[in-house]
This record gives structure tokens, sequence and C-alpha cells, in this order.
């Protein structure tokens, strides 16, 4: 059984210039850190593994491992992107933190059950915090939002069958 999420991780390009973004701007206190020295095949690497912990419990993680090719780009926020949950007041303070601090930031967009705002880290993943609308359970319930039909008439327009119909 799932309990729920540990962490994260994806790949950085300097673990001190991540922190920055993550501890002192957006407030996750590094919790952790892990230097690997050796893959599990044997391989020798030097890698840094870090963990920034939330207020449930759960870490974002990040890997620099210099050794390792990776393409870092900007991120196209329907490639990928980090949704972190916060209270409304919280939304429009980062809000305001972001554009002083001179972070890219866009925002506030109305997505009818969440509000949020975007950034970009120096890795160049879109985060975005959100915050519940009081509409948010009603619209995440599926026995109400039709979340299923809208899945099996988007795979069927594609010419797919559906798991359902398979």
């Amino acid at each position: 059984m799932i309990k729920g999420l540990h962490h994260n991780a994806y790949r950085c390009r300097d673990s001190e210039e991540t922190r920055a973004f993550y501890e002192d701007f957006l407030g996750l206190p590094l919790a952790g850190s892990l230097v690997i020295g050796e893959t599990k095949s044997g391989r020798a690497t030097k890698v840094l593994h870090t963990f920034y912990r939330m207020d449930d419990g759960s870490f974002l993680a990040f890997f620099e491992a210099p050794d390792m090719a990776f393409e870092f780009k900007p991120q196209h926020d329907f490639d990928l992107h980090i949704a972190l949950e916060v209270d409304l007041p919280t939304l429009h303070k980062m809000l305001a933190k972001g554009k002083a601090e001179g972070i890219e930031t866009r925002g506030i967009s109305d997505h009818e059950f969440i509000h949020s705002i975007y950034f970009r880290d120096p890795n160049g993943y879109v985060i975005e915090l959100t915050a519940k609308t009081r509409d948010h359970d009603d619209a995440m319930d599926p026995s109400r939002n039709g979340a299923r039909e809208k899945l099996d008439r988007w795979t069927a327009a594609r010419g797919r069958s559906t798991s359902a119909s398979a």
C-alpha cells in the first residue's frame, strides 16, 4: 500500500545555487545530504544528493552529478513542473517576493479549483505555488467531475482503446 510521497528527485547544475532557491527563497529547509561515491553497479562516481523538507514530511530532492551528461533547459509547464501547495496569503506574498528578487515570476492564474503562480528555478524547472479554492475538493472528486469519462473521450478521439473497453 502506498502511503504517500517521500520525495521527488531531479538533476541540478549546482547544489549551492539550488539550495539558495529552495531553502532561502521558497523556505524549504535542507534536511539531508548524501554523497555518493560509487553506484550500485560498482562504478566510481561523485554525486551529491540533497533533500528539502516540506511541511507534510515529504521532500524535494536533487542530484548534482557532474560526471553524467544531462541537458538542462528551461522546461515548458506542460513538459515538467513541480506544484507545491500554499495558502492564499502565502501565494500573494511569494508573488511579490519573486518579483522583488528578480526571479522569473508569472501569475496569478485562476484554474477554478486552484490559483497558481509560477517561478523558474536555477535548473530551468517551473515551480508552481498553488492555493486551493473552496471548490477544490468537489473539482477533484471523480464521482462528480467526470474525470474518467473525459479521459475515455480524449483517448477515443485519438483512435485508441481505453482500459475500460480493452
